[in-house]
């Protein structure tokens, strides 16, 4: 009983000491303009960094490569959530394999290279329309 007795003492006792503490702030209600200005403030900090480590990958390739260009992925198919098949060039031998999360197998070895342009690479249609409005703000 004495211990219950101190801890409901020590636990009043610590309200009223926050209650009378001017240094504890209210809240700032939700609709007012602090609050407003300060959750815009911290979203924009959110999208700046995300945009600025973007850049960074894209400034410093650090994208997956291979070290010395033996291996390239000539082009990549997903066909499902998590699978892909994927064609790359090894040399001059080019491999069909398939990509699951826990196996890639060699489904293909052409008998013949397909031919592909120097650094083309097979895209979607939205990589393409990405990499266009890219190249139309790096111009202005």
């Amino acid at each position: 009983m004495h211990r219950l007795l101190v801890l409901l003492i020590g636990l009043f006792s610590s309200a009223v000491l926050a209650q009378s503490d001017p240094a504890v702030t209210m809240p700032l209600e939700p609709l007012s303009s602090p609050y407003l200005l300060k959750l815009t403030g911290g979203l924009l900090l959110v999208v700046i960094i995300i945009f600025g480590l973007a850049w960074l990958v894209k400034k410093f390739n650090l994208n997956q490569q291979s070290q010395n260009g033996l291996i390239r992925i000539i082009a990549g198919l997903s066909i499902g959530a998590r699978d892909r098949i994927v064609l790359l060039q090894i040399g001059e031998e080019q491999i069909l394999v398939g990509l699951t999360p826990g196996r890639i197998e060699k489904l293909h070895t052409m008998s013949e290279p397909l031919e592909v342009g120097e650094g083309e690479m097979a895209s979607s249609p939205f990589a393409e329309k990405f990499n266009r409005l890219v190249g139309e703000r790096d111009k202005s």
